[in-house]
């Protein structure tokens, strides 16, 4: 039996329950392939405070979360090395892609999970995958020469045909998907398809995490909650989004210059099905104690509207305890979908501002909002009493101060529940990248880069110092009288 030792390698020092790996454990298990998780979040020597870091900014609200928590004064790396020596795995694995891609840190799994690989010793054929290793994994397995194997792309079939290959001491390296170094020489194989049915790599394990894990603060509260996904993928081609980064890979390339909505995304789009997903839900709920149902889909209600409705129905048939936090887009708010939203039990939204700035958002951005219309949702979210929350970015190529300081007059407009401002990140691969790189801001290839914790930015104008500043006052300046 192939066993596998799966690495969470966040530094965010909260739980987070990556769904690549409920994903990842949920589809070898059910194929007799033995998965264990070593999970750093709690190790005091590894993460940083990212609840105290976002409370003191007032983008979340003080809760008892620390003291609910316990971390470990242990070395971690001498921890993973006691791991791998009890364990044996045959394979270590510690990053791949999911609809959790715009948040808590994924893009950088790759390089944390590395930090930690290349000082422990080990007879285990080391793979991963993410964002990066699908961006450009020659650059990656330059920069990061201890490993083996990179999945471009959504890895769970991968990684699966590859466990299946060793426990039948067959030849892995010619899975599609795969990119490698032989004697010198970068080999990229064929890219896998994309996987068109969420319902193959279901049940989610989420079984595999420890139970602290599962304790989040949401509104000055500390609640049972998980990441979760209804499906994959994004219609839209913003330029600064890591969402284009698996377009591209899968040859999702032709965007309208009029919506920025990428063709033929019907088949870009795909989802469980409402009987998967109320199943996933109800063991949760019953099983785990899961309150919350953190959706970390990219755009929501561009879900199905028939799969929607029919999870609805599950849903208010059914006695579960749960209520629902999901991220949309402005211009999908309407009457008819509140009526959803309100079925779904959904408690909060979360809408994508980026900047006041229309025009900016359509000619540097490639993101289509209209104004009125952002107004419009929030104000429809308020009525209905569903909380809203409204993302911020600084730091954007071509941004100036007085973008920030109009953004935040026009968060006064939008009075939204929670504020959140994250520093730009230069997402290798995407538009805003090039961009980015070729007015200086940025180096071509950034180590360490994190939307919330720290800004990277070599702009003189729009300096980290301000950048800093902004992000430590944001709030507050919104909140002023």
């Amino acid at each position: 039996m192939t066993k596998v030792l799966l690495i969470n390698p966040n530094k965010w020092g909260r739980g987070i329950t990556h769904i690549w790996i409920a994903s990842h454990t949920g589809l070898l298990k059910k194929n007799n392939i033995k998965v264990e998780l070593f999970d750093c979040t709690f190790y005091d020597q590894w993460s940083l405070n990212e609840i105290k870091f976002q409370s003191e900014n007032k983008m979340y609200k003080k809760s008892d979360y620390d003291q609910s928590i316990k971390f470990s004064s242990k070395n971690i790396y001498e921890g993973l090395q006691s791991k791998i020596d009890s364990y044996k795995p045959d394979v270590i694995f510690w990053s791949s892609i999911s609809s959790h891609i715009h948040a808590e840190g994924e893009y950088v799994n790759i390089q944390n999970g590395y930090d930690l690989i290349r000082k422990v010793k080990t007879n285990a054929i080391k793979i991963t995958g993410g964002l990066q290793a699908t961006a450009n994994p020659k650059l990656i397995l330059n920069k990061m020469n201890k490993i083996d194997y990179l999945i471009g792309g959504e890895s769970e079939l991968v990684l699966l045909e590859v466990c299946k290959k060793i426990a039948n001491n067959e030849d892995i390296s010619s899975s599609k998907g795969l990119s490698y170094v032989r004697d010198g020489l970068f080999i990229k194989n064929e890219n896998q398809n994309i996987i068109e049915n969420l319902d193959i790599i279901s049940p989610y394990d989420y079984d595999i995490f420890d139970d602290q894990v599962f304790l989040r603060p949401y509104n000055g509260n500390v609640i049972k909650a998980v990441d979760y996904e209804l499906s994959r993928g994004c219609i839209y081609s913003c330029n600064y989004c890591v969402e284009t980064i698996i377009q591209n890979y899968y040859s999702f390339k032709t965007v309208s210059k009029t919506s920025g909505a990428i063709g033929n995304f019907k088949n870009y789009l795909r989802s469980k099905s409402a009987k998967t997903i109320f199943e996933e839900l109800e063991y949760l709920n019953k099983k785990k104690n899961i309150k919350m149902i953190r959706c970390q889909d990219t755009n929501f209600l561009t879900n199905k509207r028939e799969i929607l409705e029919d999870l609805s129905k599950l849903i208010d048939k059914s006695n579960l305890d749960i209520f629902m936090y999901i991220e949309t887009r402005p211009e999908g708010i309407n009457d008819k979908s509140i009526e959803l939203l309100k079925k779904l039990k959904i408690d909060g939204v979360g809408l994508g501002v980026e900047l006041s700035d229309e025009k900016f958002r359509n000619d540097y951005l490639n993101r289509f909002a209209d104004q009125e219309k952002t107004i419009n949702a929030f104000k429809l979210l308020k009525k209905n009493n569903i909380k809203r929350t409204a993302y911020n970015i600084i730091g954007l190529p071509n941004q100036d101060e007085k973008s920030i300081l109009d953004t935040i007059e026009f968060n006064r407009v939008l009075d939204p529940d929670n504020i959140t401002v994250a520093f730009y990140s230069p997402y290798y691969g995407t538009r805003s990248h090039y961009d980015s790189v070729q007015l200086g801001n940025f180096d071509d290839y950034e180590e360490d880069v994190d939307s919330a914790l720290r800004s990277k930015s070599k702009n003189k104008e729009l300096s980290v110092e301000i950048l800093e500043k902004y992000k430590r006052n944001f709030v507050s300046l919104v909140r002023s009288e």
